[in-house]
């Protein structure tokens, strides 16, 4: 198996080959922040079955976490760390080519998460914007 993906302007693109490590929807306060998002998806793959085209910003925002992202239209892409994925480089979900490609395992993070998410499936939905 295969995902690709990239971010909004198309500078950086990447291919990963195989099944992921995990695949998990996190809600920790770094992700939200990070991200601008209520919960962000992860694909953990090994660095050597990753192909990044493009050179990615990359912001130190703990330790030895590095979070990447495109300079040019801020989409963020990658998370890496020695410490807690070594040898390993997440990928967020929402930058897939295509957004079924991987359905998410888990939720992680919870404790994080803002305590409207869990009537969240309670909300009305709309399959474009309401009254347009």
């Amino acid at each position: 198996m295969a995902v690709t993906g990239g971010c909004m302007c198309g500078a950086i693109r990447y291919r990963a080959e195989g099944e992921p490590v995990h695949n998990a929807l996190c809600h920790c306060t770094d992700c939200r922040r990070a991200a601008g998002a209520p919960i962000v998806g992860w694909a953990l793959f090994p660095v050597a079955a990753v192909e990044i085209t493009g050179t990615p910003v990359t912001y130190n925002s703990s330790g030895d976490v590095e979070r990447q992202f495109c300079g040019t239209c801020g989409t963020g892409l990658f998370f890496r760390s020695a410490s807690v994925f070594p040898g390993q480089v997440d990928i967020q979900t929402g930058t897939f080519d295509d957004p079924d490609a991987l359905a998410p395992g888990a939720c992680i993070q919870t404790a994080d998460a803002p305590a409207w998410l869990a009537t969240m499936a309670e909300l009305p939905t709309f399959p474009r914007y309401p009254g347009v």
